[in-house]
């Protein structure tokens, strides 16, 4: 059996599947609990995607992140190291530098998120990273054209 790539959700895309459970996001998870891909969080990530989904939503869309979060059996990356947080400071910002960091750190294949204006730049692509920066439909198209999602 081969070894499943890691792909690391950032709060954008838990909170979007929480809110749509049927959107394109959702469907991230479900392909996370796949033969071929295992989903990747951060604590910091977690926290994040549940203060903005209890702040801007209802009671159901909280339950359902977190009966998502429960079917994902994700892998927990630690917090990544300052160096590490430096690196992702200097190509997204200090706001989003944790999450670009901790998909590094936690050696992701795939780094989804929804936050094209800090997270997918020409920069960011520009900038050789082991790492493929992504919305999740264009994660969901590279996929099931490849045809082994």
């Amino acid at each position: 059996m081969r070894q499943r790539t890691l792909v690391f959700l950032d709060a954008s895309v838990l909170v979007a599947a929480a809110r749509s459970p049927t959107g394109g996001s959702a469907l991230v998870l479900e392909v996370c609990r796949g033969s071929r891909f295992r989903a990747a969080l951060s604590a910091r990530v977690v926290l994040e995607a549940r203060v903005n989904i209890a702040e801007k939503f209802g009671e159901a869309e909280l339950v359902r992140f977190y009966q998502q979060l429960a079917g994902l059996e994700p892998e927990m990356v630690s917090p990544p190291p300052s160096e590490r947080l430096a690196q992702g400071a200097s190509l997204v910002g200090e706001k989003d530098s944790h999450v670009l960091a901790a998909a590094l750190e936690g050696g992701a294949g795939y780094l989804l998120t929804l936050d094209r204006r800090h997270l997918i730049t020409p920069a960011i692509q520009a900038a050789g990273l082991p790492v493929a920066v992504m919305a999740p439909g264009d994660f969901l198209k590279q996929v099931f054209t490849q045809g082994d999602g």
